[in-house]
């Protein structure tokens, strides 16, 4: 009777530990320090941090072209790296452009 609710807590539990290990270790810097600061500052940086989570769970789900630019840099990781580089030493015009430009081995 009990079998499925804890089968259900159980798949819940390691969702939610899976979420939380990747924010804190892939390159997202999500501590347990986010508190709500003063006039909710933390809260918004937290939320804005979950958008871009989810932004690249969408991607990873549905653009072949992230896909790809991803299995080639190894690591969600590395991969963060090295779009910060880009965004920092090249003018890109699109997402398109900065996967491409990755994807083609012209990475920092």
């Amino acid at each position: 009777m009990f079998f499925p609710l804890l089968k259900g807590g159980r798949a819940r539990w390691k969702i939610e530990n899976e979420t939380f290990n990747t924010l804190k270790n892939l390159g997202y810097n999500f501590e347990r320090n986010y508190g709500h600061g003063q006039k909710s500052l933390s809260t918004n940086l937290c939320l804005l941090m979950l958008l871009a989570f989810l932004i690249d769970q969408v991607q990873g789900i549905g653009c072949n072209l992230f896909q790809a630019v991803k299995k080639r840099a190894g690591s969600f990781r590395v991969l963060g790296e090295d779009i910060r580089a880009l965004f920092r030493f090249a003018e890109l015009q699109s997402w398109e452009s900065l996967y491409r430009f990755t994807i083609n081995g012209h990475c920092f």
